[in-house]
């Protein structure tokens, strides 16, 4: 024997000459562990590449292992919880060389291709050698694959207890064939009897050494069986190998049982358990005796388990590995299940127990268990970390496993790359923790524009991140999603302060525009104080860099008269600051002052009406005998020049009418008629005509309520508008109309270079400005013409009511329905001196209204005309008084109509 095994080692060596490489270095490792052939393989060394293994035969040459051999003759292919390629292969198996039962030698071709179909591949040959001397009496092998059982041939006399079924089965070895190994298999279904041949053909592999037999099987044969033993599944078969010559009978006991199951996992352990006592391979249970029980992980014997938190126990019936999840000798991957992110933990174990009997004397039984866990739900979290007063988010996202990168982010729905995120100015970096995994930092400014900012509470902004993460999970680089929302709220809002003021004719109101418009706005009332309202009320607003003012004239829309007397109106300003979103009030300023005023008209939401009213006539009139239409109405208060009154509009003979969506309160301001002494006759009798109209217009949605001076705007009404004009002047304003030679056109645009022709219809939109220009024709280039009240009307007729202002003693006048501004009128061919022209554009608010009318009282002025109640003083003199239309001046007047102007919807030009 010995120099058959020198002849083949020289062949061997031969072979190896033969044009095979030998492995690289690093390329293969390779140990002797009770038995067992172990080889891997670096996978770093076969990235992008395939890989066959041949088992090298010394007498038929190389045989390519495959799955069903690999089961057959006793070689196992699979990986180690790294992903290294990983063959076991016992020292009994096929085409390993045994010289003595001791020494053992088993040659690898390890084919190396870039192609999957293996062509030109490089083939290294991998020699491995295995010293095994200390064998059991019966040594058995559970791999993953199969089972093996070896027993030695000077096994000693069947046991008494059975020997009633071994006589049972003498009569079947009358039948063994003259120097032929038979097998018989006893199972819940009978006894065959089969030729070693035929017990190939089945998976099985038999054969004998000088000193031993070994039977090798797949797991679940036809011929095996399962039993429950001490609550585990064994795979079971019952063998018997049979040998027969000459005189000699030859009964070998080749049964083998290898747990199938035992495996139970909780959330943060797993447990293998197997039998301590398996009765199929212990007759005599009572002549029991263990030996030596050891644990191991791959190939390397754990001789402390404790020390890796491994814990090793067994009592009379089971032995039991507690392994904690994670823990070293196996591997933990990350991986993706159903959109979810979780870790399975990978771990190749063994168990080796010896024991002793009265029947085989000693029994080494070695499992080789590759364990792994069913996938567990690791949701990952996200954790702020944000210093408000940094001002940056920093948000960790974890925790992870080495094999999770992270390939991009999206923040704010805006999908960035690692690069782009760094470029941008994200900062984003990994953080190790102590038990092996780490988290993603992410860090992004407040003031970054993908950062969400809403203006909370009073003073507070609600910072809020939004970001996508997108992660390479795992070997197989799957990709995971997780979204996350991170919130910060800090205050680092000022909330503006108001300052007042007020002047002879106008309350002022100054606040900082920061914020304005972005975290609130300002509110007059329940209306929104935007430009739209401030032209309709007649407010003028400038803004610098920094700050807003706001004039709001005396007798502007949206003041609330606190007090009104004959000498004094107390007028307040109120308006609210509130959030864009929420409309809460965060601040009402308010600015209230004192003016002095000596004709006016107030017409307040609950229905009073105040006037104080101016009536010149010569010779001066007793103003104690002025009277509403009503007789019994008198005025309140009174001097020389002015009388006040104040009435309900349900009193002192006050008619009401409906014109659009106004009501409209009328009443008559009048005095007694009187007699005068005269020279020559004995009396003169003044005019009793002489009457003073008082109008006051409501919205008609608007309800007239009892207090009239309530402290809340944002509840309270509006007040009306008002105004007065004298009746009296109409026939000398007729008189006069044509007393300058005057010329009024509508232009087309704002160039005023292209006008209205007389067939022409002039179309306006609400909203859209209509230009007018007056001209003063014949009249010396010293004169200038000036616009002393312009109103807008719904008829041609001078006398027609309702009447809309829009300039009075030639100041422009911004109602609820129009609003009116002057125009520059430059030097131009057509326009040699701009001092006979007049330009004014009026804006059309009014919705309801469909044809107007535009009219106009002008004087023409000349420098040495420049008396204190005159026109002439200026086109808008600050000393006339205000509201009153028509009034007479001594300079020379004329009076000019344009229109008509029709007013259409949009979709109707």
């Amino acid at each position: 024997m010995c120099l058959y095994c020198r002849i083949w080692l020289v062949f061997l060596l031969f072979w190896l000459g033969q044009g095979r490489r030998m492995a690289p270095p690093g390329f293969v490792e390779s140990s002797c562990r009770s038995r067992i052939f172990w080889m891997k393989l670096n996978k770093l060394l076969l990235q992008g590449k395939f890989f066959q293994l041949e088992i090298y035969d010394p007498y038929s040459g190389p045989v390519l292992l495959d799955e069903k051999l690999a089961s057959r003759c006793g070689y196992v292919l699979s990986e180690d919880v790294w992903g290294n390629p990983v063959l076991r292969a016992s020292v009994l198996g096929c085409h390993v060389a045994s010289e003595a039962d001791e020494l053992f030698s088993l040659t690898v071709n390890i084919k190396v291709s870039s192609f999957s179909s293996m062509r030109a591949a490089v083939t290294y040959t991998y020699p491995m050698y295995c010293s095994y001397a200390s064998w059991a009496s019966r040594e058995i092998v559970c791999e993953e694959n199969y089972m093996e059982v070896s027993v030695k041939t000077d096994v000693p006399a069947v046991s008494n207890d059975y020997t009633v079924a071994w006589m049972s089965a003498l009569p079947e070895t009358q039948n063994v064939a003259y120097q032929q190994w038979q097998l018989m298999f006893v199972s819940p279904s009978g006894r065959k009897r089969i030729t070693v041949s035929d017990a190939v053909k089945l998976g099985y592999s038999f054969n004998n050494s000088l000193s031993r037999v070994y039977l090798r099987a797949p797991y679940h044969s036809n011929e095996s069986d399962v039993s429950v033993v001490s609550g585990v599944n064994m795979n079971m078969i019952t063998s018997t190998s049979m040998y027969r010559q000459r005189w000699l009978l030859l009964l070998i006991d080749t049964t083998v049982s290898c747990p199938v199951d035992g495996i139970s996992f909780t959330d943060t352990t797993l447990t293998w358990t197997v039998p301590r006592v398996i009765p199929t391979l212990v007759v005599q249970e009572s002549t029991f005796l263990s030996k030596s029980i050891v644990m191991g992980v791959d190939d390397q014997v754990i001789v402390n388990p404790e020390e890796m938190n491994y814990l090793l126990e067994h009592n009379e019936t089971h032995i039991r590995i507690t392994i904690p999840t994670g823990a070293g000798g196996g591997k933990l991957e990350s991986s993706i299940s159903g959109g979810v992110y979780g870790v399975i933990y990978y771990i190749n174990l063994f168990l080796e127990h010896t024991w002793t009997d009265a029947d085989w004397q000693t029994t080494k039984y070695t499992i080789i268990k590759s364990i792994t866990t069913p996938f567990m739900p690791q949701i990952p979290t996200v954790v702020n970390n944000t210093v408000p007063e940094e001002r940056l988010f920093n948000v960790a996202f974890g925790h992870f496993l080495p094999d999770v990168s992270l390939v991009a982010i999206t923040v704010g729905n805006v999908p960035f790359s690692l690069r782009e995120a760094l470029h941008h100015g994200f900062k984003i970096y990994e953080t190790p923790f102590s038990n092996g995994t780490k988290a993603f930092i992410l860090e992004v400014s407040f003031d970054d524009p993908y950062v969400l900012k809403e203006y909370v509470n009073r003073n507070e902004t609600k910072y809020t991140l939004l970001v996508n993460y997108t992660l390479s999970v795992g070997a197989e680089m799957t990709l995971y999603y997780h979204s996350a929302e991170v919130e910060c709220v800090i205050a680092d809002i000022e909330v503006p302060e108001a300052v007042g003021s007020c002047d002879e004719e106008n309350l002022y109101l100054t606040l900082p525009t920061f914020g304005l418009h972005q975290y609130w706005d300002l509110y007059l009332g329940n209306n929104l104080l935007n430009r739209h309202l401030a032209l309709t009320n007649g407010y003028l607003a400038a803004t610098n860099s920094t700050h807003l003012i706001l004039q709001i004239p005396l007798f502007a829309g949206g003041l609330i008269y606190e007090e009104v007397s004959f000498q004094k109106i107390k007028a307040r300003f109120d308006v609210a600051l509130r959030k864009l979103r929420t409309m809460e009030t965060l601040q009402m300023f308010s600015i209230s002052c004192s003016f002095n005023s000596s004709a006016f008209i107030i017409c307040h939401p609950d229905g009073t009406i105040m006037v104080s009213a101016q009536m010149k006539t010569v010779p001066a009139i007793d103003m104690s005998k002025t009277k509403l239409r009503d007789s019994s109405c008198k005025p309140r208060e009174y001097n020389e020049a002015h009388a006040f009154f104040k009435f309900h509009v349900t009193t002192c003979g006050t008619s009401v009418r409906f014109e659009g969506d106004h009501i409209i309160y009328e009443n008559e301001i009048s005095y007694e008629k009187e007699t005068l002494p005269g020279q020559s006759i004995p009396t003169i009798t003044r005019d009793p005509d002489y009457r003073l109209t008082v109008l006051c217009y409501y919205q008609a949605k608007e309800t007239l309520v009892l207090g009239a001076f309530s402290r809340d705007p944002a509840t309270s009404p509006p007040f009306g508008s008002g105004t007065m004009f004298p009746r009296s002047n109409t026939a000398a304003y007729r008189r006069v109309r044509q007393a300058l030679n005057v010329v009024s056109r509508v232009s087309k645009d704002e160039s005023f270079t292209e006008f209205y022709g007389p067939s022409m219809e002039i179309l306006k939109q609400p909203m859209e400005p209509l230009f007018l220009e007056v001209e003063l024709k014949d009249e010396s280039l010293s004169v200038e013409l000036y616009l002393e009240n312009c109103w807008v009307a719904t008829s041609p007729d001078f006398d027609n009511t309702p009447r809309w202002n829009i300039t009075v003693d030639g100041c422009e006048i911004n109602g609820s329905e129009f609003a009116a501004e002057f125009c520059p009128v430059p030097v131009s061919p057509r326009v040699r001196h701009p001092s006979h022209f007049k330009r004014l554009a009026v804006r059309i608010l009014a919705q309801q209204l469909e044809q107007v009318y535009v009219h106009c009282l002008v004087a023409a002025c000349s420098p040495t005309n420049t008396q204190p109640d005159s026109i002439c003083r200026g086109q808008c003199s600050s000393s006339r008084e205000k509201g009153f239309p028509g009034s007479p001046s001594d300079s020379l007047q004329g009076y000019v109509l344009a229109g008509p102007v029709w007013i259409v919807a949009p979709d109707r030009r």
